[in-house]
């Protein structure tokens, strides 16, 4: 089962691309999460780097989608914003994929990483989509992937022959 992707009604082009930067941070959070069991794939690190490097950049996200909630839902716009994020995390989590997002979501932080300062947004409408196609590759389960057994051997079992002890 491939987790849906949130979609945001009404956004204007700004509140877009916030959308895009709150998604990456989100994706990059369930990354550290899920993905320790890879040291290469630096994950937990490069979600702390993240929040240095790019802190003023997911503080105007976090601004914008606010604004963004308090514009669409009259009543209720920081509660409807604290369900987009739940469901935000939502859509990163599934174990099916698990190794695909886990490889995307270190790319992801490795562009973040050598990424400029203000270019999270441009990193962001790039790799959200990479990490979505990731979630959508789902490998088949090892137990179906068992090749056909030999056919068993013919065997006449003589009932008196168990039952003479």
């Amino acid at each position: 089962m491939v987790p849906k992707s949130v979609v945001l009604v009404r956004a204007t082009p700004a509140e877009t691309r916030a959308h895009a930067v709150w998604t990456l941070r989100a994706a990059l959070n369930v990354a550290a999460l899920q993905c320790q069991y890879s040291p290469f794939l630096r994950t937990v690190d490069n979600y702390n780097q993240m929040l240095k490097k790019h802190g003023s950049e997911l503080i105007s996200a976090q601004t914008t989608m606010l604004s963004h909630y308090a514009r669409t839902v009259k009543r209720g716009g920081a509660a409807a914003f604290d369900r987009y994020n739940t469901r935000s995390y939502n859509s990163f989590s599934t174990l099916d994929a698990q190794y695909n997002f886990c490889w995307a979501a270190g790319q992801a932080g490795l562009a973040l990483r050598v990424g400029d300062v203000g270019a999270m947004g441009r990193i962001a409408e790039a790799m959200v989509p990479e990490l979505r196609a990731a979630l959508a590759y789902v490998p088949p389960a090892a137990g179906l992937n068992v090749p056909p057994l030999p056919p068993l051997p013919d065997v006449q079992l003589d009932l008196a022959d168990l039952t003479e002890n």
